[in-house]
């Protein structure tokens, strides 16, 4: 379980659950889920989505259906057949969110001891695999030249704003490709949390819309 920001780099991480939870039931048990849902995570103060706009927005962590909606967690609509702006919301979520699975990706794909079970001990694994997040961390910071990430190596957005897929898909084809999340069914969400996305999902079909999200819903 980890987050990233937007240079790829990991900026929590919990090890060791070993797939007997959903992503949800494991996400709520951390140290950072925990405080993230109690609202004591010290992100910044809630600022404006747009210049003149007189309602200010929390900042938030973007996730997906595996994770519970939250004032400071937003996770996709449920369902197929969405009005236009919840469909929409749910395309730019989906964009942003490939962020963590580019991130997952390129750790997978540099570190291949991640490909395939660890054979060490359950506390030895889980200091390989945080290793492994360190140098990852640290070579994304430093390597200036980009050999261990080139720009072909991540998803890009092509000319006509759909998505080039990275290179790291390719390389992950031979072991079943990128990791999925573990769906849960829990719906614990408040009232003001499902305000917060409904306003949301008004902003992006008004003042944050961009001009091909119509075309890829």
């Amino acid at each position: 379980m980890a987050s990233c920001d937007a240079r790829y780099t990991f900026t929590s991480a919990s090890i060791g659950s070993y797939g007997e939870q959903s992503d949800g039931g494991v996400f709520q048990q951390t140290k950072f889920g925990q405080a993230l849902l109690e609202n004591k995570l010290p992100l910044p103060p809630r600022a404006p989505l747009w210049n003149g706009s007189s309602t200010d927005f929390p900042h938030f962590f973007v996730a997906d259906a595996a994770f519970p909606l939250k004032e400071n967690l937003m996770r996709p609509y449920p369902g197929a057949q969405l009005p236009r702006n919840k469909a929409i919301f749910n395309y730019r979520l989906s964009r942003a969110r490939r962020i963590i699975e580019n991130s997952f990706g390129i750790l997978t794909a540099r570190w291949r001891v991640l490909r395939k079970v660890i054979d060490f001990s359950p506390k030895n694994c889980e200091t390989i695999v945080l290793t492994c997040l360190v140098l990852h961390n640290f070579v994304m910071l430093n390597d200036h030249d980009r050999w261990y990430c080139p720009d072909t190596f991540v998803d890009t957005d092509t000319a006509d704003h759909g998505i080039l897929e990275g290179e790291w898909r390719e390389d992950l084809e031979s072991v079943g490709g990128a990791l999925h999340s573990i769906s849960t069914t829990r719906r614990n969400a408040s009232s003001f949390a499902f305000r917060l996305r409904d306003f949301l999902a008004d902003y992006f079909i008004n003042q944050g819309a961009v001009s091909f999200q119509e075309d890829r819903i």
